[in-house]
Parts: C-alpha cells; sequence; structure tokens
C-alpha cells in the first residue's frame, strides 16, 4: 500500500507502509521516516497520590507508638470576616516513641491504622 502525501512546498510525495500505522503513528513507527517511534517510559512502581501533609504540636504521647497532635488554621469567620483560629486533634503513629510532648512535628496522612490513626509521623521540626 502507497499512500501521497503533501509537503509544506505543495510537492508530493509516496509514502510506503500499512494503513493502520497512519492512524496511530506512535504505535510502531512514524510514517513518514520509517524509524520506530520513541515509546513513553513506564516506570517499575505505580505512581502514588500526593499525600496531605500538616505541621502541629503534640499535645499527648501517653499512648504507645500513638502521639496527639494538635494542628492549628487561621480562618476567616464566616459571616464577620475576623480571622479565627481553627484547631483539630489528629491521632498520629509514632513507631519508636520519639516525641515529647511540645515538640513541633509533620504528619503526613496514610491508610487507617486503627479505628482513630490515620496520620504517621514524617519529622520532627522542633524538640
Amino acid at each position: 500500500m502507497s499512500e501521497e502525501t503533501v509537503n509544506a512546498e505543495g510537492t508530493a510525495t509516496a509514502v510506503e507502509g500499512a494503513g493502520s500505522s497512519d492512524e496511530h503513528p506512535s504505535t510502531s513507527e512514524t510514517p513518514l521516516t520509517g524509524v520506530p517511534a520513541a515509546q513513553p517510559q513506564q516506570s517499575e512502581t505505580p505512581k502514588r497520590h500526593l499525600r496531605k501533609t500538616r505541621v502541629g504540636e503534640v499535645v499527648s504521647n501517653k499512648m504507645d507508638k500513638t502521639i496527639v497532635v494538635a494542628v492549628v488554621r487561621r480562618v476567616p469567620h464566616a459571616k464577620f470576616g475576623k480571622i479565627v483560629k481553627r484547631t483539630k486533634k489528629f491521632y498520629v503513629h509514632d513507631e519508636h516513641n520519639q516525641c515529647a510532648i511540645g515538640d513541633l512535628v509533620r504528619v503526613e496522612e496514610t491508610r487507617p491504622l486503627s479505628r482513630l490513626k490515620r496520620w504517621q509521623l514524617v519529622e520532627v521540626l522542633k524538640h
């Protein structure tokens, strides 16, 4: 099968190849050169979605391998617009029991580890 294509100068050139490669040029070879097209590189490990991270202060470390971290957000009041503080407590997995009360820590979201724990410790920012 040969087909004719018209280049920018207006002259016709004959192209040899299968008709299906013209429809999907990235599958096996490019229609004009006959050279195999570059395939996109696939990483061996599947991509993981970005996980939420928060910075907060440790308020409790009385449990084994679990800390409670208070994260403070500053948001405008819905009606009046004044900036107010909103505090949320997260139960965080601390594998090595390395945190003390008052530490500033960075935590990230993870799969559910228990009934309340859905966060894990990334790093201790300040002792």
